[in-house]
């Protein structure tokens, strides 16, 4: 399991205070707390390192190209804008990543990584779905835009490969509505009956917001879940300490070699990469529920836990300002429980009503980080049986505003 520590970086100050200051990142790890704190921080970060990681495993990069006073800042940080995160006002930015493979640092400006000896490592497809995914939807042509965020057109390129890759219509989880893709025109229509039963077609343009954010989430979730799937079922396994060593020695082949330009120089390692290639697929999703109604916000959570139930080593990620995540993460768990005593095809057919099969959580695969605003710090909720507590900001927040009805419930008395 990868964890991470955080100090002086943005937003965040203190961090995780709890032990020695590292944050597990499970299976599913969600992130909570006010705008400003440091949620899609603390992703981004995870991202940011995960994909060093990745890289240095890949042999993308030799571990000597580290070496000395190389900026984090320069090379890694600006793909998720977060270059001007860095602080050095008597409070020092310090950043610890301890992965499956690698145990990365920073501090004091300074790099430096160690290679964990005899680990073996799932090689992820780690895909950053940002919260301006609607903007994808909503402009004709994005391909002709000249975007600022490197990992949106990480995700805008991802979102074309799921569309090229579709093949007749795809069931969306609300709605009970289907996408289809029109690739001679480049158009995606959303189709469905309306209540009088008549069939209706609408481009993903023109469709609410919430579809317009629902729609690239799914489709490229869907998309890199089924493909890592179908990678890890021809590699069967990830990758043992010997095989990283003979990756390295071949991908530095390639890397050394002055004959070959950059994009065969691509495609040589893409070409040695794919029996070990996407083992796992690290799905990080800024706020999952945006522009959705309650109920379409439990399907879309269902459907990404499934998608994360089909490999071993998925990982998800997400920022939430929804209190209603965090009840059908609960029931989820509570499910998985009940999984385990169902003894009949009715009793089974009865939990799935609730919370279909695939989408069960362990409680111990989860974990959720609650972020100050005002201080700057990071602490874990605590469960109960293996259930998320319910004593969190965002149920606070529900709670003052019952308090505060019954408040001007007791005020119409006085005025009477």
């Amino acid at each position: 399991m990868s964890k991470i520590k955080i100090k002086n970086f943005g937003p965040i100050k203190e961090g995780f205070t709890e032990g020695d200051g590292f944050m597990d990142v499970k299976k599913v790890t969600v992130f909570i707390g006010n705008q400003g704190s440091g949620k899609s921080t603390v992703a981004k970060l995870i991202s940011t390192f995960s994909w060093i990681e990745k890289a240095l495993v890949r042999g993308d990069y030799d571990n000597k190209w580290f070496s000395g006073k190389i900026k984090l800042k320069n090379q890694f940080l600006n793909y998720h804008r977060l270059e001007n995160y860095l602080q050095n006002n008597g409070h020092k930015t310090e950043i610890e990543y301890s992965g499956e493979a690698y145990h990365i640092k920073f501090e004091n400006e300074v790099l430096t990584i160690n290679e964990k000896i005899n680990s073996t490592y799932d090689l992820p497809q780690i895909m950053y779905i940002p919260a301006e995914r609607n903007f994808i939807a909503y402009v004709k042509s994005p391909k002709e835009l000249k975007l600022s965020s490197d990992s949106l057109k990480e995700f805008l390129t991802e979102f074309d490969n799921a569309k090229d890759a579709m093949k007749g219509s795809l069931k969306l989880p609300v709605n009970n509505a289907d996408i289809e893709y029109d690739k001679l025109n480049d158009i995606v229509n959303i189709k469905g009956k309306d209540k009088d039963g008549k069939d209706y077609k609408v481009r993903l343009t023109e469709s609410s917001s919430g579809f317009q954010s629902l729609v690239p989430l799914y489709l490229v979730s869907n998309y890199l879940a089924k493909g890592v799937k179908e990678a890890t079922e021809a590699n069967l396994g990830g990758m043992s300490s010997e095989e990283v060593e003979r990756f390295k020695l071949l991908a530095a082949e390639i890397y050394s070699n002055e004959t070959l330009t950059a994009e065969q120089r691509r495609a040589a390692l893409s070409a040695i990469s794919f029996r070990f290639n996407k083992t796992a697929f690290v799905n990080i999703v800024e706020e999952p529920e945006q522009n959705l109604f309650t109920t379409s916000q439990k399907s879309m959570l269902e459907s990404l836990l499934k998608f994360n139930n089909i490999n071993e080593g998925n990982k998800l990620i997400m920022t939430t300002h929804s209190p209603y995540l965090l009840v059908y993460l609960t029931l989820c768990v509570e499910a998985n429980r009940l999984k385990q005593k169902v003894s009949t095809d009715e009793l089974k057919s009865k939990l799935c009503e609730i919370v279909p099969w695939e989408s069960t959580l362990d409680g111990n695969d989860l974990v959720i980080y609650q972020l100050d605003e005002i201080n700057g710090t990071i602490e874990k909720l605590k469960n109960y049986k293996g259930l998320p507590s319910d004593e969190n900001e965002l149920n606070n927040g529900l709670a003052d505003a019952n308090e505060d009805f019954s408040k001007l419930l007791d005020l119409e008395d006085l005025c009477q």
